[in-house]
């Protein structure tokens, strides 16, 4: 049976409230032999950790989004350490910058995420990164601090091939999802051509994002199959050799 790795699927949204288990179980029983549910604050991390507690193909991400900069504390931070000690805790994230709505806390994002980073070197996890309209700021802030000795995965790429290579120069993994099968997705299109397989990860980033031919609904899982499929139209492969290579570096990167 086709073996996915979703590495990036917000199944502790409220929109899952309504059905969240037997979208769970679907989802499973299609193909998808495991997932990481990110959180974006210490009451999703906390969810996502719970979820993953009760699934045993679910594991969890923990960490403080860019948006909700504006009310971290020291707390919150203790917040994400301790959660990141619980069992099926297997990274730092979603964390990173995004400039896109915030216009003026640039300083206390980039301040934080410091502090996440170190978070995830100092309990040896991998990071996932979120980066929007924050290009420089968010490669600078991974080479000061040395970002490729504590590994990860720069979720939703979105910038073009030189920005990839810096990313790919420093060992990290590129997450590629739904916007791949954009016709307006050129710059990613290239961005996957170029990246060699071995740092490629899937993901959906669900219940966002979905692909064609679904754009528009709620995004899940099952949806992986048409991002596997882009890819190895992309790269001239088969969709076999995009899933199981993307979940074996999916396993290295997030279940080492």
């Amino acid at each position: 049976m086709t073996q996915y790795f979703d590495t990036h699927a917000h199944y502790d949204s409220g929109k899952f409230n309504a059905d969240r288990e037997e979208v769970l179980r679907a989802v499973h029983e299609s193909g998808v032999a495991l997932i990481v549910d990110p959180g974006d604050c210490a009451a999703t991390s906390a969810r996502a950790v719970a979820i993953a507690q009760e699934y045993d193909f679910v594991y969890a991400a923990v960490g403080w989004h860019p948006e909700e900069a504006a009310g971290w504390t020291d707390d919150s931070l203790e917040q994400i350490r301790a959660l990141a000690a619980q069992p099926k805790v297997c990274a730092i994230g979603e964390i990173g910058l995004d400039y896109y709505w915030d216009k003026e806390n640039h300083e206390k994002q980039i301040y934080w995420f410091e502090r996440q980073l170190e978070v995830a070197r100092e309990e040896k996890l991998p990071f996932i990164i979120h980066s929007r309209d924050a290009a420089k700021d968010t490669l600078d802030t991974m080479k000061r601090l040395h970002a490729g000795d504590i590994g990860g995965a720069v979720h939703c790429f979105s910038y073009g091939k030189e920005m990839a290579r810096e990313y790919l120069d420093m060992g990290l993994y590129l997450g590629i999802g739904g916007v791949i099968t954009f016709k307006n997705a050129k710059k990613l299109k290239e961005v996957v051509e170029y990246a060699p397989l071995s740092q490629i990860v899937l993901e959906t980033d669900s219940p966002y994002l979905s692909p064609e031919p679904n754009r528009g609904k709620r995004n899940d899982s099952r949806n992986l199959i048409f991002v596997a499929r882009e890819i190895a139209q992309i790269k001239g492969i088969t969709e076999e050799e995009v899933i199981a290579v993307t979940e074996e570096n999916a396993e290295k990167l997030l279940l080492r």
